[in-house]
């Protein structure tokens, strides 16, 4: 009797076909093992090569095609879409497109504004500063975003930066244009939004908007002829100092608004935004993405801790954007049930400790942590698509080809980059804290800053590597780690030198944020007279109900880091003064120093010989002054 193989054989494969399933197989375990994220970086690279092509063909066509363009269109593509919801209320891309026109309708008759002419903005947020920029925009304007938190003297030092011949002043904001208006230059005309004015000579809008037509304005003011042209100013967040115009052009905001669509958020997608909208953040990577995606945003006038869950909830918001501290500052909110009952399933954003990342993650949910490098004027950015705690992104061979830039050696007593004998600076090895520069060209352009060619060219390296090359400095001190990752280490301003050793901030705070009694840290050095360098301070925010436990600061510092890392003054205030994007302000308390006789707040220094944190008194102090107490 014949078995089932005789009557039906099975088909015998060819002799090659073995070898070749064990070679496929080993060349899998090979890539897992040598290059683990070799699909993920190649699904990335063609993901960022693909809009870059996207954007060539179309100037290779002729063709300008701007963000404004592209929500002009959406508008008349999906007009009864939501766009923009703020406060329950929601406005489609109709609504938003015919109010920006009655606007740009209104300057066009009342003002004598020329295509390319600046109009500076103080309003917080609200749909008509979404209005107000895409209809100043719609007239051919630069747009200058003024931080509504900056006052008096900075702020005046903001609109001379940026040379506006219009200011325009939110309802909300007419206590900070009345501390202003006396020394504001006079050809600067000022509006406000609103229907009546108690301030002579500044005009109303809000009546004029309501009387205005909803037609469009003639294309040809609008229209751009080269992507690389200024269109925004967007301030820097002015952490040591002064804040500077950063001029933003339309290739940049193209780059911010793709940045959603490169980490996998759709057209389906319900962004929240809480930070402000002066902010490149808020502004081109929020709104613009937003835009790119033909997504809808919810808008938040202010970014608060309680609310933000709920908020995601009533809206189905599901993706979400962070900066600097606020992730610690949801952290920090009590905990709650149901905090994993909710659809976000981005955030996307910056500056996110490792720890808050973890704790994050592990209290709200599923969460994918989307992190990104890059600097409102800069021309680099990084974006960490594998979703690595704690790193800024990833590189290799591909990506620096495309986008060029290197980790250089710095000196931090000169606080310039360390050069050698034949005058070209030195590239780190890997794992060594470098910094951050990247080539100029003409793909990779540097657009500078408004109204001070001193301060553009402060930021530009030239003889590098060779002569004639040009490459923008980021002020960032980066590490790149064996397997390509990128991790933000310091800002060159904020790293000091003690001892003939480099302290990184960063390192020194998250070690004290450590300890259960600490909300928040900010590291800085402090000149001391007679010491070379700069010896470190801690400013700290205590928990509530919690007090200063001064051994176990002792103990802790000494365990973790090194002596020369140590901080050797410490300051506790009621509340840490902060820039308008959550970034701790560090300006005026190196200015203050450690002078007992001028700060209020409580001063303690560390008495090495008595191996703890004594309060810092008068006495003490000039005793350190004096140099009779050895530090």
């Amino acid at each position: 009797m014949r078995g089932w193989k005789d009557l039906f054989p099975l088909p015998v494969p060819p002799s090659w076909v073995p070898g070749a399933a064990v070679g496929i197989l080993s060349l899998h375990f090979i890539q897992k093992l040598l290059f683990p994220y070799f699909w993920a970086d190649l699904g990335y690279l063609l993901k960022v090569l693909t809009y870059w092509l996207r954007m060539e063909m179309d100037r290779l066509q002729g063709r300008v095609v701007t963000v404004l363009d592209k929500f002009v269109r959406l508008a008349e593509k999906q007009p009864h879409k939501p766009f923009l919801i703020y406060e329950g209320t929601v406005h489609t891309y109709r609504d938003v497109d015919r109010r920006s026109n009655r606007i740009a309708q209104v300057f066009l008759q009342h003002e004598a504004l020329k295509k390319g002419d600046t109009v500076a903005l103080l309003m917080g947020n609200e749909p008509d500063f979404i209005h107000m920029w895409f209809g100043l925009a719609k007239l051919g304007c630069v747009v200058a975003f003024l931080n509504f938190n900056v006052r008096l003297r900075s702020l005046l030092h903001c609109v001379s930066s940026c040379e506006p011949k219009i200011l325009v002043v939110g309802a909300d904001l007419l206590g900070t244009l009345e501390e202003i208006l006396p020394k504001l230059q006079k050809d600067v005309s000022v509006w406000i939004m609103a229907k009546d004015s108690r301030f002579p000579c500044v005009h109303t809008l809000l009546d004029k908007i309501e009387a205005a037509s909803e037609d469009p304005v003639p294309v040809n003011r609008c229209s751009a002829n080269n992507l690389k042209s200024a269109v925004l100013y967007i301030f820097t967040s002015g952490t040591t100092g002064l804040p500077k115009a950063a001029v933003i052009s339309h290739l940049q905001i193209l780059k911010g608004a793709a940045g959603l669509w490169a980490f996998g958020a759709t057209s389906e997608d319900i962004i929240y935004i809480t930070l402000p909208l002066y902010h490149s953040a808020a502004s081109l990577l929020g709104i613009g993405g937003c835009i790119e995606l033909g997504a809808t945003c919810v808008l938040k006038k202010k970014f608060s801790a309680s609310q933000f869950w709920s908020d995601c909830r009533r809206y189905n918001v599901t993706v979400i954007q962070y900066i600097g501290e606020l992730c610690r500052y949801l952290c920090n909110q009590p905990v709650k049930e149901g905090e994993k009952d909710h659809k976000v399933r981005l955030a996307v954003g910056n500056g996110v400790r490792n720890d808050v990342w973890r704790e994050f993650v592990d209290r709200f949910g599923a969460v994918k942590i989307c992190e990104f490098y890059g600097a409102t004027e800069g021309n680099i950015c990084f974006m960490n698509h594998t979703g690595k705690i704690g790193s800024v992104g990833r590189t290799n061979f591909f990506y620096k080809l495309f986008f060029p830039f290197d980790l250089i050696k710095y000196d931090f007593q000169k606080d310039e980059p360390i050069r050698n004998k034949h005058g070209w600076c030195e590239k780190v090895k890997k794992g060594e804290a470098g910094l951050l520069i990247s080539k100029v060209n003409a793909k990779h352009p540097f657009f500078g800053y408004a109204g001070s060619k001193r301060h553009t060219e402060k930021k530009l390296l030239s003889e590098v590597f060779k002569k004639g090359d040009l490459y923008f400095n980021t002020g960032d001190l980066m590490v790149q780690d064996h397997d390509n990752f990128l991790y933000f280490w310091d800002r060159i301003g904020d790293t000091f030198r003690w001892k003939g050793e480099n302290v990184a901030t960063t390192e020194v705070s998250d070690v004290i944020v450590m300890l259960d009694f600490i909300q928040e840290a900010n590291v800085y050095g402090v000149s001391v007279p007679d010491h070379e360098g700069k010896a470190g301070m801690a400013s700290l925010v205590l928990k509530h109900n919690a007090s200063l436990d001064l051994e176990q600061m002792y103990k802790q510092v000494v365990t973790y880091l090194p002596s020369y890392a140590c901080p050797l003054f410490l300051r506790v205030q009621e509340k840490m003064e902060m820039t308008g994007t959550f970034k701790q302000q560090k300006f005026r308390l190196v200015d203050e120093g450690f002078n007992p006789s001028t700060i209020t707040d409580p001063l303690y220094f560390l008495d090495n010989f008595k191996k703890a944190y004594v309060l810092l008194t008068k006495e003490l102090h000039e005793m350190i002054l004096s140099g009779k107490m050895k530090l």
